[in-house]
């Protein structure tokens, strides 16, 4: 099943179960007093809705720069892998074949081992980190006869630790997500939203009805909308290992 069906099958179930609470409170609950509660309840829903609304978007924004970093470090990653290795093809050509042969090692172990965990939520634990350090120490030991050579041996050992630092943002973008703590905070906050425009009153039953259906529809969206973006390799998001394959096809 899709993300947009499932998505659709949440937000529709929870606007009629809303829906049909809200029918029978009002079809069966007492009516006196009802119209009264309007504005007190206004108020006290004003700042239960005003903050709960401030947290998700703060939630929400999170997470779109968190995928945003992400897919930007994927392709930082492979590009200064690529990069590292075309300046170590001007040390010498045995150097520049070993780097090339581990550099492909590595972009695969990324394809084929890291991503199918990251994209699960499971812990990575690869050679990947070991792998760099092999790419480290052919470049560190290579020899460096003129300028020029000095030059690209220092290219490809700054490459290389951009390429750290883009592999350790990818991966702590792959263990974050929403802690249990603040998915606590945003369940019971949308309940608490939901439930206070059930005491409200007023003449006509399908028009409250019906505000209290797309008040729960609106925020569920939005939960649906956390839930999908907390794992940026996985989910809605989903940031393929694009980066990498590319950097496969130019190693050769």
């Amino acid at each position: 099943m899709s993300v947009y069906t499932t998505g659709l099958l949440w937000v529709g179930g929870a606007a009629v179960a809303a829906a049909v609470l809200a029918y029978l409170i009002r079809k069966y609950g007492p009516e006196e007093g009802r119209a009264a509660n309007n504005e007190a309840a206004g108020q006290v829903f004003t700042i239960v809705g005003g903050l709960h609304a401030v947290l998700i978007a703060f939630v929400l924004i999170s997470l779109f720069d968190t995928v945003n970093n992400a897919d930007s470090a994927a392709y930082k990653e492979a590009d200064g892998l690529v990069a590292a290795t075309w300046a170590a093809d001007a040390l010498s050509p045995g150097t520049g074949e070993e780097v090339r042969r581990l550099s492909r090692d590595y972009a695969r172990t990324v394809v084929d081992e890291e991503w199918p965990k990251m994209a699960a939520h499971d812990k990575v634990e690869t050679d990947g980190w070991s792998q760099l350090d092999r790419i480290r120490r052919v470049v560190s030991d290579a020899p460096a006869t003129d300028e020029w050579q000095v030059d690209r041996k220092k290219e490809a050992a700054n490459q290389l630790w951009q390429v750290y630092q883009a592999r350790q943002t990818r991966l702590e973008a792959a263990d974050g997500g929403v802690s249990a703590v603040v998915w606590f905070v945003l369940v019971i906050g949308s309940v608490l939203t939901i439930g206070l425009p059930l005491l409200f009153g007023g003449p006509l039953m399908r028009t409250h009805v019906l505000i209290v259906a797309t008040l729960a529809a609106t925020i569920t969206l939005l939960l649906y909308a956390t839930y999908q973006l907390q794992n940026p390799y996985g989910g809605g998001a989903e940031i393929g290992p694009h980066a990498f394959q590319s950097a496969l096809e130019r190693f050769g």
